[in-house]
């Protein structure tokens, strides 16, 4: 297999990323992506590259194509990753929390996880939520839905 033609970089790429990998001012692994960057730009081989810095030939593939498609800025920050949306609003999250504080239905003598789970899809809040979504948020606020002194705040 022919090794692959080195990357063309741009003289101000080129001078940028020298100056990056003198400050010395990043993370490790943005560091190595650099040094594996401006190596490919003075044709070196994935070989030298994996052997010299101790990296996958998976990595150097990366690196490449990672300029390719996103040029320097794409090799050197990383990408932002999505935040999970949360099952419920700071709002909803509230009213939960109220109802786990308020008086229990009828033949019950505290809330479950399942009742407030049923009781969020009732009102609307949710098509379902998972119990350890509304456990994770009432040991947030501290509440003893088995007490008698209940609250979300602590005495």
């Amino acid at each position: 297999m022919p090794a692959p033609r080195p990357i063309a970089m741009s003289a101000s790429d080129h001078e940028r990323l020298c100056l990056f990998l003198q400050r010395g001012k990043a993370n490790a692994r943005t560091f190595k992506r650099a040094e594996v960057l401006l190596k490919l730009s003075v044709g070196w081989t994935g070989a030298e590259i994996a052997r010299t810095y101790d990296v996958s030939q998976n990595t150097i593939g990366n690196v490449r194509t990672r300029f390719l498609w996103g040029g320097l800025e794409a090799v050197l920050s990383d990408k932002r990753q999505e935040r999970r949306r949360q099952a419920l609003t700071g709002a909803q999250q509230a009213h939960l929390i109220a109802i786990a504080c308020s008086d229990v239905p009828e033949g019950h003598d505290h809330w479950t996880l399942r009742m407030l789970a049923g009781k969020a899809v009732e009102l609307g809040y949710v098509d379902h939520i998972a119990l350890e979504t509304i456990r994770s948020l009432l040991k947030r606020t501290s509440s003893s839905r088995g007490s008698i002194a209940n609250g979300a705040s602590r005495p």
